[in-house]
């Protein structure tokens, strides 16, 4: 399986080279923003499979229940990408080539990591033929709708862009300001839907229904914690965040309101991934497929496209009130499914 994920990611990484250009024209990119981000894709997509062997790796460790060895893993690609990112772009003046180079670097010692800190477990093998089918197939149900259901983000994510793209690079320079920002404010919250899920399945296998509404419940708890927490620092530390990233013009409004008031719809974002863990834990997880697909096309292009009206601001609130539409469905369905279960 390991070897037909990387087989598919080197095929994707090389269409992703090959038509980065007008991929990348369909999104309204022009001029040096073209060119730039065309290149970084042409150094760095064929090295997709790389990140998803690490990605893989990791997954099986936390599969074991090797949480701390999985979390080296990932350590090791941010740590070895902070270290070498000024070297390269500032230190040796290579700029974006410079983060492409890094971020190669960095997938690499990520896909190492994994492999050395999966022995012992014996968890890899070479694929025999016998086992292949049946594997596939029961991978597969999980996997489908799950890859289907990641799928729908950066399509959502495509829109938003093609959007904001109307009203010139300021206006795109905040909300990648915005991307970038958002998972690193919110890791609690994204890693949270890694760890209640096996508490939830635990639960349900023990028949301990009470319980599994009282870990969603917890989760949305902490959830609510995370993002006020969050809001009160982007809130008071705004303006060191626009000097930081060195905005201008319409990208200094977007990334203000985003800290001063619209960080509160991650709320919401937090629950519509709460509730997802929840529908693929639970036995239902074309649910959460769904309210994903939902959320990228009926929660993001008609809130975008009205909001478009009003400018790049419009945009921004558009997308917001999107997703509190959604994870407010989605929670609710969650505790739906939950008064569904049999012992």
């Amino acid at each position: 399986f390991l070897l037909i994920m990387a087989a598919v990611a080197l095929m994707l990484g090389i269409l992703t080279a090959v038509f980065a250009t007008p991929l990348l024209t369909l999104l309204g990119a022009r001029g040096p923003a073209l060119h730039h981000a065309a290149t970084f894709l042409h150094i760095v997509s064929p090295a997709l499979p790389l990140v998803c062997m690490g990605m893989a790796l990791s997954s099986l460790l936390r599969a074991v229940g090797d949480a701390k060895r999985a979390m080296r893993v990932t350590l090791t690609g941010a740590i070895v990408a902070a270290i070498l990112d000024p070297i390269m772009i500032f230190g040796l003046h290579l700029g974006l080539e410079g983060a492409a180079i890094s971020t190669i670097l960095s997938r690499c010692m990520i896909m190492a990591s994994g492999f050395m800190n999966l022995r012992g477990h014996d968890m890899i093998e070479w694929p025999r033929k016998e086992a292949f089918l049946p594997a596939a197939r029961r991978i597969g149900g999980i996997a489908l709708p799950a890859i289907a259901t990641n799928l729908a983000t950066p399509v959502g994510a495509l829109f938003m862009t093609h959007a904001m793209s109307r009203f010139g690079l300021d206006a795109v320079s905040g909300q990648a300001t915005i991307d970038r920002i958002a998972p690193v404010a919110f890791a609690l919250v994204f890693a949270l839907t890694g760890s209640v899920g096996p508490i939830m399945a635990q639960n349900l296998g023990a028949g301990l229904i009470p319980r599994v509404k009282e870990t969603l419940l917890a989760a949305l708890q902490l959830t609510a914690l995370c993002v006020v927490t969050t809001w009160l620092i982007l809130a008071v530390g705004h303006n060191v965040i626009l000097d930081l990233f060195n905005l201008h013009g319409s990208g200094v409004e977007i990334v203000r309101l985003f800290c001063c008031w619209l960080v509160a719809s991650y709320m919401f974002v937090g629950l519509l991934f709460v509730a997802n863990t929840a529908f693929n834990n639970l036995g239902h997880p074309f649910y959460s497929t769904g309210f994903n697909w939902g959320r990228a096309t009926l929660g993001t292009i008609p809130f975008v496209w009205i909001g478009s009206n009003y400018g790049p601001i419009g945009v921004l609130v558009g997308q917001s009130l999107g997703v509190v539409v959604f994870g407010t469905a989605a929670v609710l369905t969650a505790f739906s499914v939950i008064r569904r279960l049999k012992v």
